[in-house]
């Protein structure tokens, strides 16, 4: 498992950037009513819901926003025409693409999607063109500045709760199949460790380093304007760039 890719830093720095300036909220909404009518109001027995809450007290979201929204979903009213879909594709350079949004209306939103591959150098595919390049995992960040735990101690203990990998990088990554991310989270949770984020994801088995920098550009380009879209939920990719030309994208 080639675990996160340079995509994924940016986008978690991206998405820091985007709730300072409040853009985060109705995506948040649109999870929390989702989850809430698919799984139930009450987030101790709504892992979905538990999760989506966590990331909107992360992003400051009001308590009362999130009140509403979880009995939205849960009465099943406003919530109940999102339809969840994948988008797959490729991007500049072969690189793959996963999409996944909410949306009410399935041919606009299939149109501007496209539209964000076409426009960038990319091509949107068939469903499962680039699936099968990826894994369900869960992945539990911890900042290294703050942390009390040593690297050796934090990966005993993920180990032994039944996590399956940690990579140090400029934050610290905890890896689990999806079954035990709740164990592994709430189980470090408990002896004091402090997650800056928490997500069940999709990791690309292998990576597509891309090494020209126009090409690179465009491709951050491409996932940064999927990224944006009012109905995109999450946006997944095998693109990877060594750090010098990491560093020219800024």
């Amino acid at each position: 498992m080639s675990g996160h890719s340079k995509w994924s830093t940016i986008k978690r720095k991206k998405g820091k950037a985007d709730a300072v300036k409040g853009v985060v909220f109705t995506k948040l909404a649109r999870e929390i009513i989702v989850a809430a009518r698919s799984g139930g109001g009450n987030p101790e027995g709504n892992f979905r819901l538990r999760i989506a809450v966590a990331k909107a007290k992360a992003s400051n979201i009001p308590n009362e926003n999130i009140r509403r929204a979880i009995e939205k979903g849960a009465g099943g009213a406003d919530g109940a025409n999102y339809e969840e879909l994948t988008y797959e594709g490729y991007g500049p350079g072969g690189t793959a693409v996963m999409v996944k949004a909410m949306t009410d209306n399935r041919n606009r939103t299939a149109g501007e999607i496209r539209h964000i591959f076409s426009k960038n150098g990319g091509n949107m595919g068939e469903t499962g063109c680039v699936g099968w390049m990826f894994k369900e995992k869960g992945v539990l960040t911890i900042d290294r500045q703050g942390c009390r735990h040593s690297v050796d101690d934090l990966m005993l203990m993920a180990l032994e709760l039944g996590a399956e990998d940690l990579q140090e990088g400029d934050d610290i990554e905890i890896t689990t199949s999806p079954d035990m991310f709740q164990a592994v989270k709430e189980g470090m949770e408990k002896e004091g460790v402090v997650f800056s984020d928490s997500e069940i994801t999709m990791l690309p088995e292998t990576s597509v380093i891309v090494t020209n920098l126009e090409q690179a550009k465009y491709v951050l380009r491409m996932m940064e304007a999927l990224d944006d879209h009012d109905d995109v939920q999450n946006t997944f990719t095998n693109f990877d760039v060594p750090d010098e030309i990491a560093e020219q994208l800024g």
